[in-house]
């Protein structure tokens, strides 16, 4: 038995142990909060460091060369490696500027957008002898002018009074028509390249990718809702029907095909380049839209995907006519999967593949193109690393959907690479071999547009308090309204108005739920039927 002294000391440690353990949370909430202070500060200067460069050096050209501190118009210049048929006396299209309006809005710089909107209302033109490739146009361009409308429109009062006539949406309406030749194919799929000016050039080529024709709904959609013109959304939407009709019995689709015959190319297929924002776009449309028919084509994908595609944490190529295994590589692309699965509600399997990437991140400094699993080494030619966000991008949503600080951990890890290994003086720089961290004179546009801006978000979401957004492939934000979304039967509104809630994993195997994604308009199903897959 325990003498009276010590029973009295006891008693006072029990009566004080709630206190120090508050005060000791409180303390530690503090030096997290602090943390990740000091990393969106760092990510800042990040941003403002490639964007000030870019400004300087290369605006109103398409991107920054860091090294050389010269530009690049890269619009017209993507995949046209001879440099032939380019556009005379064309200064670009200030792409990076374009790229940089939603993130320059989520950093709180609405001087800055206001100063760049106003600028582009006086001096951007689409009309232009320039061949570009459908795919990255859409998304880069289309896409962040679509974005920048809705966030100069939106009742936060960014702009001075009388600046914004909606003179972004008339730039993107154009932009669309533009688009339009593209389509006018015998299958509707439309061409990879077409040419702001004169639309599809004789010859043209009629091979295109799974993403190039299958990821145009979000913008191309957003676009027809703000004009009311339902001519654009009609062309993506007649393309993304046909390409899910040449599935295979397995509902696997390849990674190119022909645009005029409609027939497959490529059937090797995974969930890499080529094939990647299809997978996105399916369930994201119907987040957007509210489209039952956007849902089961992603739920008959997605499970798959899951069938065929996975092994383990890992998830390799196969043939989409067998489901065989066919190439057993990472690719860099593919880091944006776990924060797709974090949006289904999928976030054991998030995490679990997740891992995997930052371990080959931590492994060489940054995240290889190519990485191949089967012999645990870096593709021979493929070991370059564009500054891509996508391991960002799914850390960030993790982050949302778990607050487990081991992501935030990460994030501090990504931002330490990217400044030690591709920062320079004029900007950032792509790197040309990982194992020499040799640089490549390129800053890319979505090094702006979407990692720096992933970062920043996952150290400060103040952004997204009280809102409801979707990030497209390009990370640029569109809200999701519910005046946007198809008319549901009353009887299937009532039922399913139940806020998203995403099923956590965390470390002790309890789950627990979240509503930090409450995306309305039927969103409870989803759950459901991924608990019970």
């Amino acid at each position: 038995m325990l003498p009276l002294k010590s029973m009295t000391w006891v008693l006072l440690l029990l009566l004080l142990s709630p206190a120090i353990i508050n005060l000791s949370t409180s303390q530690s909430d503090a030096r997290w909060a602090a943390k990740k202070r000091r990393l969106r500060d760092k990510v800042h200067k990040m941003f403002y460091h490639a964007y000030d460069n870019y400004m300087i050096h290369a605006f109103p050209h398409d991107e920054l060369k860091p090294l050389s501190k010269s530009f690049t118009d890269s619009l017209s210049e993507l995949g046209n490696l001879k440099l032939e048929r380019l556009p005379q006396d064309y200064s670009g299209s200030a792409l990076t500027l374009i790229e940089s309006l939603s993130s320059l809005v989520i950093m709180g710089n609405n001087t800055e957008f206001q100063s760049a909107v106003v600028w582009l209302s006086e001096n951007l033109t689409f009309n232009v002898d320039a061949r570009v490739n459908l795919f990255e146009c859409n998304i880069r361009v289309l896409g962040g002018l679509v974005s920048a409308h809705l966030l100069a429109t939106d009742s936060t009062d960014r702009l001075g009074k009388g600046v914004y006539k909606n003179q972004l949406l008339t730039l993107a309406e154009d932009l669309g028509k533009r688009f339009l030749p593209a389509f006018n194919t015998p299958t509707g799929l439309p061409y990879a390249w077409v040419n702001l000016k004169y639309g599809v050039m004789e010859n043209e080529t009629t091979e295109t990718s799974t993403s190039g024709c299958g990821s145009l709904i979000l913008e191309m959609g957003a676009l027809s809702r703000l004009t009311g013109d339902p001519k654009y959304e009609s062309a993506a939407l007649r393309a993304l029907r046909k390409l899910w009709s040449m599935r295979s019995s397995l509902n696997l689709l390849g990674t190119t095909l022909d645009v005029s015959t409609g027939e497959w190319i490529e059937y090797s297929t995974g969930i890499g380049a080529g094939v990647d924002s299809f997978y996105e776009y399916l369930f994201k449309a119907h987040i957007l839209f509210g489209k039952e028919e956007f849902w089961r084509m992603f739920h008959s994908a997605y499970i798959a995907v899951q069938k065929y595609f996975r092994h383990g944490p890992w998830y390799h190529e196969a043939d989409m006519r067998t489901g065989k295994a066919t190439y057993w590589q990472l690719t860099s692309l593919q880091a944006f999967w776990p924060g797709l699965q974090v949006l289904v509600g999928d976030i054991a399997a998030a995490n679990s593949s997740h891992r995997e990437f930052v371990y080959v991140w931590k492994k060489y400094g940054v995240l290889p193109e190519r990485y191949l699993l089967d012999h645990q080494m870096l593709h021979p030619t493929e070991k370059y690393y564009p500054l891509r966000p996508e391991l960002a991008e799914s850390t960030f949503y993790l982050y949302q959907a778990t607050k487990d600080p081991w992501y935030i951990e990460v994030g501090e890890s990504i931002v330490n690479s990217l400044n030690l290994y591709t920062k320079v003086d004029g900007g950032f720089a792509s790197i040309r071999d990982v194992t020499t961290m040799q640089l490549e004179d390129h800053q890319h546009s979505f090094f702006l547009a979407e990692t720096c801006k992933y970062l920043f978000l996952l150290f400060d979401d103040s952004f997204l308090v009280e809102k409801n957004y979707i990030f497209t492939t390009e990370g640029h934000p569109l809200p999701v309204l519910s005046s946007w979304h198809d008319r549901l039967p009353e009887t299937y509104i009532q039922t399913n108005r139940t806020l998203l809630k995403v099923l956590l994993l965390p470390k002790d195997g309890k789950p627990s739920t979240t509503d930090k994604f409450n995306v309305k308009a039927s969103m409870s199903s989803y759950n459901i039927e991924f608990m019970g897959m």
